[in-house]
């Protein structure tokens, strides 16, 4: 019976995923193109990562006090202004990554850091679960050599927690450029709460974010 429900469980994850081409209305509450973003407001900070699906790392960054906000988008890569589609080949160099605006003097970059090993699996070299590829690696994207020594503290930290088993593949990379991906990405997680993948992949992901940053999260 274990082993059916296995099999059961995996033919599921088979029909799902990431790339999954969406047919649910999702509200356009942002109102994001590749010529838009937020603007940085006085005295805020921001920072790019990348840990697999973006749905569920948005969702994750966005629970983190002083976070203003989150987005979904891609990084890495070499062409500009790529799609979903073209991201989803593998060809572009891109990583689905997240774009996050947040005060420094709530969170220090550091814990920002720590919440993003906490929300996904850093071992697992270009994939994430059942999405596979490039575009779902690991990577954090700095902006300054102050920001790629804490990167690599971060995954020294992580290392030598007990948080897995074996080591951590993040890549630390030169930020170059974000793009925001399609507007039905945007909050995709909290719009489509019925979604199979959602329901079997991200929600996990994200349980176990809050367990682990638990005292750093919105009320």
């Amino acid at each position: 019976m274990k082993l059916l429900v296995q099999l059961i469980f995996l033919v599921l994850l088979s029909l799902t995923g990431c790339r999954q081409r969406t047919t649910e209305k999702t509200p356009a509450v942002i109102d994001i193109n590749p010529a838009r973003l937020p603007v940085l407001k006085t005295g805020e900070a921001v920072a790019t990562v990348a840990g697999g699906c973006f749905w569920a790392v948005q969702e994750e960054m966005s629970l983190l006090k002083g976070v203003r906000k989150a987005v979904s988008g891609y990084a890495g890569g070499d062409l500009a202004y790529p799609t979903y589609e073209q991201v989803g080949t593998d060809q572009t160099g891109h990583a689905e990554a997240v774009q996050i605006y947040y005060d420094p003097n709530v969170i220090s970059y550091d814990v920002l850091l720590d919440a993003f090993f906490a929300g996904h699996d850093a071992t697992q070299l270009n994939r994430q679960g059942p999405d596979i590829g490039t575009h779902y690696r690991s990577v954090v994207f700095y902006r300054t050599p102050n920001e790629k020594a804490r990167v690599e503290a971060a995954i020294r930290r992580e290392n030598a927690s007990e948080h897995h088993q074996g080591r951590v593949v993040t890549q630390a990379v030169p930020f170059s450029a974000f793009y925001p991906a399609e507007v039905y990405h945007q909050d995709y997680y909290r719009h489509n709460p019925y979604n199979l993948y959602i329901h079997l992949v991200s929600e996990p992901k994200v349980e176990t974010f809050k367990d682990r940053m638990e005292g750093k999260l919105t009320e």
